[in-house]
C-alpha cells in the first residue's frame, strides 16, 4: 500500500533541480485542463441574457475551445502527465509533447481522451456524486497513455478502474491535503495557486508509478501492456523509496 506523506516527499526530491521547467509544464496542463479556473457560467448567461446579438459569437468561442481540448489538449495533458512520471523517475523529460502528438501515438491518445471524458459528463448530467467517483475511475486513464497510448480505449479505462479499485478514497484524501497549499495560493495574490501546481502533479505522478507498481506485481497488468521493456521502468517507486532514503 503507498503511503500519501511518502509520495509527497518523494514528489519534492523529484522537483529538486527541475522546478521551474515542472512549473511550465504545470501551467499547460492547467490551461488546458481548466484546473484551477472559475467557473463564470452565471455571469456569462447573464450577460447572454442582456446581449442576445453576442450570443453567436460565444458559441462560435466555446465550439473553438471545445475543438482545441479535442485536437491539442488531450495530446497536451498525456505529453504533460509523462513529463512529471519521467521526471519522478529521473530519466530524460525531453520529447514528451513531442511523443503525444506524434502520428503513431496521436490518434489513440485522442480517442481514449475523448471517450473517458464523454463518460464523465454523462456521469456527472446523472448524478453529481457518482460524477466526481468515476472521475477518480477513470484518473489514471493520461497517465497509462503516456507509458502505452496504443492500449485501447476499453483496456485504458478498465486498467484505470483495476488500479484505482480501493484506492479512490484514499486518492480523494491526497487531493485535500493540498488544500492548505492552495488556500495559501489564493492568499499570495491567487497567483501562488499557478507555484503550487508542480509540487501536486508531481505528488499525482508518483501515485501513478505507486499503483503501476501494485498492479504488475499482482498481475493486475503486465510490463507488456504498459511497453515496459525492462524493470527498472516499471518498478520506479520502490527504487524511488530506497533513493529517497539513502539521500536522507
Amino acid at each position: 500500500m503507498w503511503d500519501r506523506a511518502e509520495l509527497k516527499s518523494l514528489a519534492k526530491s523529484s522537483l529538486k533541480n527541475n522546478y521551474w521547467n515542472a512549473f511550465l509544464v504545470s501551467l499547460v496542463l492547467m490551461l488546458v485542463t481548466g484546473r484551477g479556473g472559475s467557473s463564470r457560467g452565471e455571469d456569462t448567461g447573464e450577460y447572454l441574457g442582456s446581449h442576445p446579438e453576442y450570443f453567436i459569437y460565444f458559441a462560435v468561442l466555446f465550439i473553438l475551445l471545445i475543438a482545441f481540448r479535442i485536437f491539442a489538449g488531450y495530446s497536451l495533458e498525456v505529453g504533460s502527465r509523462k513529463y512529471f512520471v519521467q521526471l519522478s523517475q529521473y530519466k530524460n523529460t525531453k520529447g514528451c509533447y513531442g511523443f503525444s502528438f506524434d502520428s503513431m501515438n496521436y490518434m489513440g491518445i485522442v480517442s481514449t481522451m475523448f471517450v473517458m471524458n464523454v463518460y464523465n459528463i454523462l456521469w456527472t448530467l446523472l448524478f453529481v456524486i457518482p460524477g466526481i467517483v468515476k472521475a477518480y475511475s477513470y484518473r489514471m486513464v493520461p497517465y497509462i497513455l503516456g507509458d502505452n497510448p496504443n492500449i485501447g480505449t476499453n483496456e485504458a479505462i478498465t486498467l484505470s478502474r483495476k488500479m484505482m479499485d480501493g484506492n479512490k478514497f484514499e486518492a480523494f484524501v491526497l487531493d485535500l491535503s493540498f488544500l492548505g497549499w492552495y488556500l495559501l495560493g489564493l492568499l499570495a495574490l491567487v497567483v501562488g495557486i499557478l507555484f503550487v501546481n508542480p509540487y501536486y502533479d508531481a505528488t499525482c505522478a508518483q501515485l501513478y508509478l505507486a499503483l503501476r507498481k501494485i498492479s504488475l506485481d499482482n498481475g493486475t497488468c503486465t510490463s507488456r501492456d504498459l511497453n515496459l521493456n525492462d524493470f527498472n521502468q516499471y518498478d520506479g517507486y520502490s527504487d524511488f523509496n530506497r533513493y529517497y532514503h539513502d539521500e536522507n
